[in-house]
């Protein structure tokens, strides 16, 4: 992704979807561990297996954001696997709204520009082929939350249910691709190499939009006019 905008770093808060891990297929590895292929500016990825909204902040990872975001900074937030596993504190439209809306309260404080992700969509196809929706509201809140709060957000869910649709259920497979690390059944939620270099792809255009770095390119549409 070719950089017109000012130096900026992209900053990464998130769970397992999001967080480094090997570029080889010799374990799994969230979309942010590719992001840097696809962009030119520095990528600082706090993320981590395992994160909520809560235990984020209380492991000081937030706060390593924080101390290394600067103005102008991107600061892209995605969560949701693991705090539905928490409802009575970290329901959609509860804890986990709340977190949120402080993550970006304070990375406004900060100089970043927040940007909200939905959270990408585990690969569960039914017996007749239907891809299952597997967070239930978690989605919406961060769409609600992000036009309430003026945030942009990356549609991940949308994306990542369209992609796997769109391979079909034996070819999304490639997505993925390897046996969970501690059932060894089939691990239809954490990327492989080719999953997250294709998620990356994606988040990068997305960031690359949302900055209005094409905005004021030469349209051609003049080019291909009819004489």
């Amino acid at each position: 992704m070719s950089s017109s905008g000012p130096s900026i770093t992209i900053h990464l808060a998130g769970d397992s979807t999001v967080a480094p891990g090997p570029l080889d297929d010799t374990g799994v590895a969230g979309w942010g561990a590719a992001l840097h292929l696809h962009v030119e500016e520095p990528v600082h990825n706090e993320a981590i297996g395992g994160a909520t909204t809560d235990s984020f902040r209380a492991e000081g990872r937030w706060q390593r954001v924080l101390d290394a975001t600067e103005p102008g900074d991107v600061v892209v937030i995605q969560f949701g696997h693991n705090d539905q596993k928490e409802p009575d504190t970290l329901a959609a439209t509860g804890g986990y709204a709340r977190n949120l809306r402080t993550f970006v309260e304070e990375a406004r404080a900060a100089g970043g520009l927040p940007v909200l992700g939905t959270s990408v969509e585990r690969r569960l196809f039914t017996d007749d082929g239907d891809l299952q929706l597997s967070h239930g509201p978690y989605p919406a809140a961060v769409r609600a939350l992000g036009t309430e709060l003026d945030v942009p957000v990356l549609e991940l869910t949308g994306f990542t249910r369209w992609l796997y649709a769109w391979m079909g259920e034996e070819e999304s497979w490639r997505l993925f691709g390897h046996a969970h690390p501690e059932t060894g059944a089939p691990d239809n939620t954490h990327f492989g190499a080719f999953g997250a270099t294709t998620v990356a792809a994606f988040v990068a255009q997305q960031l690359r939009v949302i900055r209005g770095l094409d905005d004021h390119a030469e349209a051609l549409g003049a080019r291909f006019v009819r004489p």
